[in-house]
């Protein structure tokens, strides 16, 4: 096969190295594809990986018997075994994938023998991670197939299947602790709200909202990976999932847009450029979540899912940058009118904390978009869990500090002043414009 044909392999090399979600028993069509290389799902397998691989109505768009069926099947691959399969084939040592010694064969399509559909199981005791890949070296020859397929560890009895990749097996632990962190700090501002009634605002019931809804996020987070992990099928729970990270998504951000701008703190409403940046924001994230569960039930075989991936990126960068624009607007504004206005004045003195909440949004978006994202592709298949627990302890930081410094307090200097500030510091500027002078 020319080499040619593989101008569209990048698109594997790229997947290899962007995270996949969870394996699990997944079923696929594939209708009238032309592509000489499909990737499936990844997983990491320890010392007693199994794959259990089932397809049927396989048909080719040219029944010729004279084909060669040994240049169409699916294959194991790891990251590394890939980039020799690449050279491989630049330098013409083979025509085909399937005929590297780098890759593990799963099956051939030429051991159909007519038929039309097979099954078959695959041990692999060489703990690694791999990719199910289906190769098609048969120029202008289309397939159409229903896979399913099923990729687990077995436990040290070897009695019960682990649908869940060697890196992730404890998450549904990780996020369960999560979440009774997240409803004990709710139990803990409900508690503080009680006892701070007479200096609670409208955006502290708000900030409460926010943080139960994440907790119940993480619950329903633990019980789908819990119950993939025993059955690998989610069974509805990946729906709650979901609406709750949807939910919380959309309500943190606006959140960091009220504090951002002031509000109920230093001004009971919303500028008209403050709500258009919500009115982006929350279209946005509705657009961001309807591609992530594009993403997560296609799987990295279908044709368009690299640019789902791709747009759910920018979708979300895109987000994190418009909420900080009412931080800065706040910033500038206040800077502005405290030349000449005692009251703004006192409002720039209080700006301190606004500009300390804009670094450490910068510093949450930064660590959770990209430092957790180059921890799970420099971190080995078995520790993934890892940039889990990194972006949780980070976000958890982030709730913490937001309800620390925002807290309900009779003297918070952040909250609304009074006359006596305010003449204060009309004073103040009396003096400084005396002493320009």
């Amino acid at each position: 096969m020319a080499i040619h044909r593989y101008c569209c392999v990048p698109f594997l090399l790229a997947s290899l190295f962007i995270p996949f979600v969870c394996a699990e028993i997944r079923f696929t069509e594939i209708r009238h594809d032309n592509r000489p290389i499909i990737p499936f799902d990844e997983f990491g397998f320890t010392h007693t990986g199994h794959l259990e691989l089932n397809v049927s109505k396989i048909r080719l768009s040219n029944p010729n018997p004279d084909l060669d069926m040994s240049k169409v099947g699916f294959f194991l691959c790891t990251r590394d075994a890939w980039m020799q399969v690449l050279l491989q084939l630049e330098d013409g040592y083979i025509d085909c994938a399937l005929n590297s010694d780098f890759v593990k064969l799963v099956f051939e399509f030429k051991s159909l023998k007519g038929k039309s559909s097979f099954n078959t199981v695959k041990k692999e005791n060489n703990a690694d991670q791999y990719t199910l890949v289906f190769a098609n070296c048969l120029n202008k020859v289309t397939v159409s197939m229903n896979v399913r397929s099923a990729m687990y560890n077995l436990d040290g009895k070897g009695k019960s299947r682990d649908y869940l990749s060697a890196g992730r097996t404890i998450l549904p632990r990780v996020y369960f602790l999560f979440a009774l962190v997240y409803f004990t700090l709710a139990g803990i501002w409900i508690y503080v709200l009680y006892i701070k009634r007479d200096t609670v605002f409208m955006i502290h019931f708000f900030m409460l909202a926010v943080v139960i809804l994440k907790a119940i996020n993480l619950l329903c987070e633990a019980e789908d990976m819990s119950y993939i992990k025993r059955t690998g099928s989610a069974h509805g729970w990946d729906v709650l999932f979901y609406i709750f990270s949807f939910l919380k998504g959309v309500m943190l951000f606006t959140l960091i847009v009220l504090i951002g701008t002031g509000w109920s703190f230093l001004k009971p409403y919303l500028q008209d450029k403050e709500k258009k940046v919500l009115m982006i924001v929350i279209p946005l994230q509705v657009i961001a979540n309807v591609a992530q569960i594009v993403i997560d039930e296609t799987g990295p075989f279908g044709h368009d899912w690299m640019v789902w991936k791709q747009v759910f990126l920018l979708v979300d960068v895109v987000c994190c940058c418009a909420v900080l624009f009412p931080i800065v607007w706040s910033i500038k504004n206040l800077r502005e009118a405290a030349k000449t206005d005692g009251k703004a004045a006192v409002n720039l003195m209080k700006l301190t904390l606004f500009r300390q909440y804009y670094i450490v949004v910068i510093c949450y978006i930064y660590f959770t978009r990209v430092v957790v994202y180059a921890l799970v592709t420099i971190t080995s298949y078995k520790y993934l869990w890892t940039s889990v627990v990194a972006g949780e302890f980070a976000t958890l930081a982030f709730y913490v500090f937001t309800g620390y410094k925002f807290k309900p307090e009779p003297h918070n200097p952040y909250f609304m002043i009074d006359d006596d500030e305010e003449e204060a510091a009309a004073e103040q500027l009396r003096l400084e414009d005396e002493f320009e002078l």
